[in-house]
């Protein structure tokens, strides 16, 4: 009876210390794995840049991270993104900086922290600069480039006919292959809202029958202003020409109706060529807009300042003369267009990128 008594106490004991054992190598590993965590993975000293291509599983990043030696232990990343229902990430380029735990990394692919490029479409250009900047942005999917102006319409597939004027000047952040389409349809939206929103607070009396003619307007006055703060004078002037009955005449209209037959300066004989877009023979305003329009042009459009000139002249030095009669102006023209200074400047040339 002993005998068995002293079997049974020494299997109980076995038994406690084998349990003990386990108990102390799971506090052991969990130990391990919470400071597997929080602990910097072996990333070079510039950092670790990854692309997790769309249909790609966390699986996949953690064994090719893990065979570049960007990643020690990748079955953990995966059994705790597991157990802690993390496992959903999002596809794009990753940096991971030195210094990255395993932890923080997982949080970046779920949060879709990806690397972020960015265009920058300048007010006053021309819609062919705008995808010109955006073909030669290498980050981005090209599916615009090449296709005459109806087929890009097509392809982007917005309530309009012609998009010149219609992409809102911004700077715009996006991740690795976002097509282009998604960056000018985002452009053409925030043009849109800001063009609606705008013709809501217009002063009365205005010419314009739709908010399409204002923003052909301020395309205008966006060519035409040597200095910001006369954009609501410029446009002063221009609503009270079409008011009256009086041709735009403002050169910037001349300049894009020759398109590719520019060559930096204005003739007479170009001043009378018959094109949609030469104010100085058709009345009203031309059949689009001729550049992209900031807020604050769209802004004059809508809100001219009032007053009864009828004429400017650049003054040389980014400003302009305002006359309410020709012989005034005709008088402003002798004074500063006959008699240039050395370093005479009239209205901004077009705007080209950096």
């Amino acid at each position: 009876m002993k005998k068995k008594l002293s079997l049974t106490t020494k299997l109980l004991s076995l038994l406690c210390a084998l349990v003990l054992i386990a108990i102390l190598g799971v506090v052991a590993a969990w130990l391990y794995f919470q400071n597997w965590l929080v602990s910097p993975l072996p990333i070079p000293d510039d950092g670790y840049t990854y692309e997790l291509k769309s249909g790609q599983s966390l699986g996949h990043l953690a064994h090719d991270m893990g065979m570049k030696g960007a990643l020690d232990h990748p079955r953990l990343l995966r059994l705790y993104a597991r157990f802690s229902e993390t496992n959903k990430i999002h596809a794009g380029e990753y940096f991971f900086p030195f210094g990255t735990t395993p932890k923080a990394l997982l949080e970046k692919l779920v949060k879709g922290d990806v690397i972020l490029y960015q265009v920058t479409i300048v007010e006053g250009w021309t819609i062919k600069q705008a995808f010109a900047a955006l073909a030669n942005e290498q980050h981005i999917q090209h599916t615009l480039e090449g296709k005459t102006p109806e087929q890009q319409l097509v392809l982007l597939d917005l309530p309009i006919d012609n998009l010149e004027g219609w992409i809102f000047p911004d700077t715009y952040r996006f991740s690795r292959n976002t097509p282009d389409v998604d960056i000018i349809r985002n452009a053409y939206q925030k043009m849109k809202l800001l063009l609606d929103d705008e013709w809501g607070k217009r002063v009365p009396n205005l010419p314009y029958q739709t908010p399409y003619d204002a923003l052909i307007m301020a395309s205008i006055i966006e060519r035409e202003t040597g200095h910001h703060s006369e954009r609501d004078k410029i446009a002063g002037v221009f609503v009270r020409r079409l008011q009256q009955g009086m041709k735009l005449q403002t050169d910037p209209t001349v300049i894009y109706g020759m398109g590719a037959n520019y060559l930096g300066r204005i003739t007479r004989k170009n001043l009378e060529e018959p094109t949609p877009y030469n104010t100085y023979v058709i009345g009203g305003l031309p059949p689009t807009p001729i550049s992209l329009p900031s807020a604050a042009s769209i802004r004059a459009a809508l809100n001219p300042a009032p007053g009864k000139a009828l004429y400017f002249v650049a003054k040389g030095d980014g400003t302009s003369e305002f006359s309410d009669t020709l012989e005034a102006h005709n008088q402003a023209v002798r004074r500063y267009q006959l008699n240039r200074r050395s370093d005479y400047r009239a209205a901004p040339p077009l705007p080209t990128k950096n």
